[in-house]
């Protein structure tokens, strides 16, 4: 969920302002002796020379619509922390000094920072939206299942709680590539993964609306509804459960 989201005429919205205290960014790489403000777009300073890199590329994302429709329905603040790459199969979310690594001594990092400066954390969240690039690659569907699993335990061990999965769209372009298998397999999960609740399906009706920029990636008004629709649906689970 890197986020590439842009506007045009077509679909001028741009992503949403941050409601008053809804929500922080944790900046492990850049700057991790504070809190900023969260906005859009969301982690284009986390650039690990030796892990997530993509300098440049972030242009606008879900998060602060997660964050609002979060904050709207609970009433707490949501601390985020960027370790997302796009374009990045899941073999390289493994745990084995791979992007994975690099997110979870993020989130060790957070932790550490969030204790010394007294700030309680109610949750520990993933919220996961990857796949398109296991569709280019033929992953099957079981292999692909079987790398999630390793990945979620790894975060389980790590003290994540939930993971909030936002399933991928179609692809756009003209190489013939289908996300069928990875999308079906995506859906999946929640019946065979403790912990992984689907929060939003949103993005694969993206391309038949015409909401789709290029072959892989969506106008920020997109990102803006799945995020609305996802920290919606991730906030009334937690409140249930």
């Amino acid at each position: 969920m890197a986020g590439r989201g842009i506007t045009d005429a077509r679909w001028p919205q741009p992503a949403p302002a941050l409601l008053p205290g809804a929500g922080y960014e944790y900046r492990a790489i850049s700057d991790p002796g504070t809190l900023h403000a969260l906005s859009e777009p969301f982690g284009a300073a986390e650039n690990n020379p030796d892990g997530i890199r993509e300098p440049g590329m972030k242009t606008g994302s879900l998060v602060t619509a997660f964050v609002n429709a979060w904050y709207q329905n609970t009433g707490v603040p949501v601390v985020g922390i960027s370790a997302s790459k796009g374009g990045s199969e899941i073999a390289l979310w493994q745990g084995d000094s791979d992007y994975l690594s690099d997110a979870l001594a993020r989130f060790a990092a957070a932790e550490d920072f969030l204790r010394q400066a007294h700030i309680p954390v109610r949750h520990r969240l993933l919220v996961w939206c990857q796949g398109e690039t296991d569709g280019d690659k033929e992953t099957p569907p079981e292999i692909y299942q079987a790398r999630f699993h390793t990945l979620w335990s790894r975060c389980r061990r790590s003290g994540l709680e939930t993971c909030f999965l936002i399933a991928i769209g179609q692809y756009n372009g003209i190489k013939g590539y289908d996300y069928t298998a990875i999308h079906a397999a995506q859906l999946e999960l929640p019946r065979k993964e403790p912990g992984v609740v689907l929060v939003s399906d949103g993005f694969y009706g993206m391309r038949t609306r015409g909401l789709m920029k290029d072959s892989y990636h969506y106008y920020q008004q997109a990102y803006n509804e799945v995020g609305t629709e996802a920290g919606t649906a991730a906030s009334c689970w937690l409140q249930q459960h």
